[in-house]
């Protein structure tokens, strides 16, 4: 049975706990829960409840912010699936493959429950400051249900139409985001050889055609990398490795050529750990 507006939110890594955290600001009732359990306390001095996966049903919409599918799945298979019924409605803000979502709603679909996908743009601070863009899948019905939170952890959202189809486009946010990434890095080597200082040519690029986010935003996947080290997150886990992969594997469900993500899928992992190190002149030479 659930309780009202109570949220259940499991994953309180970098980015689960910043939306877990604006969701308290904003009057929500919280049971969280996380696997590493040190996690949970900033949240609990907030004014959260911990929770266990059988106390997760005792909310009405249960969030989910873990690092991939099977995490979902084990969550889902180890006391929660039996508990939900119509009164529920289960929330992805997860970056998974598209068919890894449809096979999630019919899961949740099957015990009565809603399903919507939702992952999420914008990063950690964005996200504590409730200016996240949110993609959202799933039936008209059950993203009315989840609108006001999503309201409130959002700037921007955009309805994808059915579920598969906000996955897909996180996914493809990831390509050019990342395909922007490598290629400002080999620029800055390039300037670089030739003494140009970097800080320089980044505000050369910010006023002309090679505008973009990450070069104006420089400096932050250093910043979620040292976060990552610092919380023991492994690299393959992390999205410059994760979401690219999910890319190519994607892609081979579709039958679609991606060149492209399968180069970043070699190189971008190496080029931000290594950036974000100080090691990265190496690769200068």
């Amino acid at each position: 049975m659930s309780s009202g507006n109570a949220v259940g939110f499991v994953g309180l890594g970098n980015l689960g706990q910043a939306m877990a955290l604006r969701l308290i600001e904003r009057g929500h009732r919280l049971r969280v829960l996380d696997s590493k359990p040190e996690r949970r306390v900033p949240l609990l001095d907030a004014g959260a409840t911990s929770t266990d996966i059988p106390g997760l049903a005792e909310a009405s919409t249960i969030c989910f912010a873990v690092p991939d599918d099977a995490a979902i799945r084990s969550v889902l298979q180890s006391g929660l699936r039996e508990r939900l019924g119509s009164e529920h409605t289960v929330l992805v803000h997860s970056t998974v493959l598209p068919e890894a979502a449809r096979q999630l709603e019919s899961i949740v679909t099957e015990s009565g429950a809603s399903f919507v996908e939702a992952p999420v743009s914008g990063g950690a601070e964005r996200a504590r400051n409730g200016d996240l863009a949110v993609l959202v899948g799933g039936t008209s019905d059950a993203v009315q249900r989840v609108r006001p939170l999503l309201d409130d952890l959002a700037q921007q959202i955009f309805e994808l139409g059915a579920v598969g189809g906000a996955s897909a486009t996180k996914l493809a946010n990831q390509l050019v985001m990342f395909a922007a990434l490598g290629g400002i890095h080999e620029a800055l080597r390039l300037v670089r050889h030739h003494g140009v200082e970097e800080s320089a040519a980044l505000s050369a690029f910010a006023c002309g055609t090679a505008d973009t986010w990450v070069g104006r935003n420089w400096g932050f996947f250093d910043g979620v990398a040292r976060d990552y080290n610092s919380a023991g997150v492994p690299v393959a886990d992390r999205p410059w490795s994760k979401d690219v992969w999910e890319l190519l594997a994607a892609a081979r469900d579709a039958d679609l050529q991606l060149p492209l993500a399968g180069l970043l899928s070699q190189t971008i992992a190496h080029t931000v750990e290594s950036h974000a190190t100080g090691t990265q002149k190496g690769m200068d030479a």
